[in-house]
C-alpha cells in the first residue's frame, strides 16, 4: 500500500530522528527540514518499510548512494559482488542483469533496487541466507548480523568499495575451503558413462561384476588401483576404498558398504549438497571471530577441541545427546565461565519427573543416591514426603547427587550459563567413548579427557593449572575456578575443512541437514547449483 503524502512528513522525521539522535532525545529534537524534493519523498516511500534501509536514509536527509555523480564504483562494486554468488554457495537472486540494466539512471527507482540488492547481498552472505531458528527447532543460534545502516555507512566511507564488500562474508580457511572444494566439485566430475556400483557389501577376496564397476568408479574419481582382474577385490583395491573412505570422512575400513557405496554414487552426503549446507552453516558463525582461542564442539564429529588461530591445541572425543526428542544436543554459542571441580550433580527437571518421579512415588527410597531439595535448596528428609502426591506440574522439588567418584557428572565439568542447561562434564561411563557413533547422554557433552581439558582451560587464570586443579580437587568440596572468558561454539557441520584443507564428511547423526537443505532449495535456486556438480 502506498503511503499519503500527509503521512510522509511524519514517516520522514520519524526516519530521521531515530537514525540521528539517541534514544530519549527524539521529543525535545526540533522538527527537521522537510523540504524534499519529489525524488526524495519517492525515495523515503521506497525504504520506509525495510528498516536498516529507513534508519540509513533518514540519517542521511535521504542522500542517495548508488546514483550520486561519485558513485559509479560503488555500483561496479556490488554487481561484481553479487555476481559470485555461485562462488558462496547462493542463488543468483540478487538482481544482477538487473542492475547491469540501471547503469546511468539517477533516479529514485534505481536508486532503491540497488539499495535493496545491497542489503539483500550483505544480510545473505555476511549472515546466512536462512534464519536458523526457524530451519530447526533445535537450533538455538543467534545469528551475529551487522545492520544495514552500519554496512552502508562503512560503503560510502570505504575509499575501495569492492575491498570493502569482499570483508563482509566469513573471513576464516574453513570458509574459503569450503569455497574452493565447490569449485572443484571435491574432485573429478564423474561422467555418465561411468557405471555406479550396485548395493550390497564388497570386500577383499570377493569377485563379481560390481566389483569391476567399484573399481572404475573410484578410477574415475581419482583413486585408481592397480589389479590384473577387474573384478576381484584385492589388496590394492581395499587400500583405495580406504583412500576414499579417508577422504569422504568415513571410517576407512577397506570395505565398500552401503555408505561407501552411497557417497560413491553421489547420493545423499555426497558433495556439493553437503558443502552448500555448510556454507550456510560456517555463514551463520560469521559474526563469532573463528580465530580467537576458543571451544569448539562439532556434534556429528563426538569430537571437542580447543582452538586457537584456527589451530587446535587440544582434543578430546566427546559423547553428545542420544538421537531422540528432548534429547538431542541443540546449537549454539555462549562463553565458559567456570571449571566446577568436584561437581553436585543437579538432576534436570525433565529427567526428574520422567525417569525418577515414577520411582520414588513406587518407594520414597529410591534412588537412594540423590537428595531432595526444596526451593530454598535445603535437604527434606524423604519420611516426611507423599510423593503420590505429586505429578509432573506440581512436583516442588529438585533432586541433586553430591560431589563423589560415581556422580553422573565425574569430577569435573565446565560451565557456560544457557537457558538448555548445557554444559561439558568428566563421566563415570567410560567405555562409551570407544564407540564409533558416540551419541547416548541426556544432551549435555561427557568429554573424554576432561582433566586435561581443566587444565588448559585454566591457563592464564592460574599460574599453576595443573596445581591448582589438583588442590581443588583433593578438597573433596564443590569448588569453582575461574576461567578466562572463552568462547563456547556448538556446532552442527557434517561436511568441513581440516585445517590443511580437506574437507571430511561425517554422519547426519540428528538428521538435520535434510531442513538445511530443504530451506535452502525454498530460498531459491539451489537445486540448481546441485545439479552442476
Amino acid at each position: 500500500m502506498l503511503l499519503s503524502k500527509s503521512i510522509l512528513p511524519r514517516l520522514v522525521r520519524a526516519i530521521l530522528l531515530s537514525a540521528a539522535l539517541p534514544l530519549g532525545a527524539q521529543a525535545a529534537a526540533p522538527a527537521p527540514r522537510l523540504d524534499f524534493s519529489p525524488e526524495q519523498w519517492e525515495l523515503a516511500r521506497s525504504v520506509a518499510r525495510q528498516p536498516g534501509l529507513a534508519a540509513w536514509y533518514g540519517s542521511t536527509a535521504l542522500a542517495p548512494v548508488f546514483t550520486a555523480p561519485e558513485a559509479a564504483p560503488r555500483r561496479i562494486a556490488l554487481i561484481e559482488a553479487a555476481a559470485q554468488a555461485p562462488v558462496h554457495g547462493l542463488p543468483s537472486i540478487y538482481g544482477v542483469e538487473q542492475l547491469q540494466g540501471l547503469e546511468g539512471r539517477t533516479d529514485p527507482e534505481a536508486e532503491v533496487t540497488f539499495a535493496k540488492a545491497f542489503a539483500r547481498w550483505t544480510h545473505d552472505v555476511g549472515g546466512g541466507i536462512l534464519d536458523p531458528r526457524r530451519v530447526d527447532p533445535e537450533n538455538k543460534r543467534d545469528v551475529i548480523r551487522v545492520p544495514t545502516e552500519e554496512l552502508l555507512a562503512r560503503f560510502v566511507a570505504a575509499p575501495d568499495p569492492a575491498a570493502m564488500l569482499a570483508q563482509v562474508p566469513p573471513q576464516n580457511d574453513g570458509y574459503r575451503a569450503l569455497q574452493q572444494a565447490l569449485a572443484a566439485r571435491v574432485g573429478p566430475v564423474v561422467g555418465a558413462d561411468v557405471p555406479t556400483v550396485p548395493e550390497g557389501v564388497w570386500r577383499e577376496g570377493m569377485r563379481d561384476e560390481a566389483v569391476a564397476r567399484l573399481r572404475a568408479r573410484l578410477a574415475a574419481m581419482g583413486f585408481a588401483a592397480e589389479g590384473a582382474e577387474a573384478d576381484l577385490f584385492d589388496a590394492p583395491l581395499a587400500r583405495q576404498v580406504a583412500a576414499y573412505q579417508a577422504r569422504a570422512g568415513l571410517g576407512p575400513d577397506g570395505v565398500a558398504g552401503p555408505r561407501t557405496i552411497q557417497r560413491l554414487n553421489g547420493g545423499p552426503g555426497s558433495a556439493p549438497r553437503d558443502l552448500l549446507i555448510a556454507l550456510e552453516r560456517m555463514r551463520w558463525l560469521n559474526g563469532h571471530d573463528l580465530n580467537a582461542r576458543l571451544i569448539w564442539v562439532n556434534l556429528p564429529e563426538f569430537n571437542v577441541r580447543v582452538m586457537e588461530g584456527g589451530r587446535t591445541v587440544f582434543e578430546s572425543r566427546a559423547v553428545i545427546g542420544k538421537d531422540k526428542e528432548g534429547w538431542r544436543t541443540p546449537e549454539f554459542s555462549d562463553e565458559l565461565q567456570n571449571v566446577v571441580v568436584n561437581p553436585s550433580w543437579n538432576v534436570p527437571r525433565s529427567m526428574a519427573l520422567r525417569d525418577y518421579l515414577p520411582r520414588l512415588q513406587k518407594n520414597r527410597h529410591a534412588v537412594a543416591h540423590l537428595d531432595v531439595v526444596d526451593s530454598r535448596g535445603r535437604v527434606v528428609a524423604r519420611d516426611g514426603i507423599d510423593f503420590s502426591r505429586y505429578t509432573a506440574k506440581n512436583f516442588p522439588y529438585r533432586l541433586r547427587q553430591k560431589p563423589s567418584d560415581d556422580n553422573a557428572l565425574g569430577e569435573v565439568k565446565f560451565i557456560f550459563p544457557n537457558p538448555m542447561n548445557i554444559y561439558l562434564h568428566d563421566t563415570p561411563s567410560k567405555g562409551l567413548f570407544g564407540e564409533r557413533t558416540r551419541a547416548f547422554s541426556n544432551g549435555c557433552i561427557r568429554v573424554q579427557k576432561p582433566v586435561d581439558l581443566a587444565h588448559v582451560l585454566l591457563e592464564g587464570a592460574a599460574a599453576d593449572p595443573a596445581a591448582t586443579y589438583a588442590g581443588a580437587r583433593e578438597s573433596g568440596r564443590e569448588r569453582f575456578l575461574k576461567t578466562e572468558p572463552l568462547p563456547v561454539h556448538l556446532v552442527y557441520l557434517t561436511t568441513i575443512a581440516d585445517e590443511d584443507g580437506t574437507i571430511r564428511h561425517f554422519p547426519d547423526v540428528y538428521g538435520r541437514d535434510d531442513a538445511v537443505w530443504t530451506a535452502l532449495q525454498k530460498a531459491g535456486g539451489m537445486e540448481t547449483l546441485a545439479s552442476t556438480r
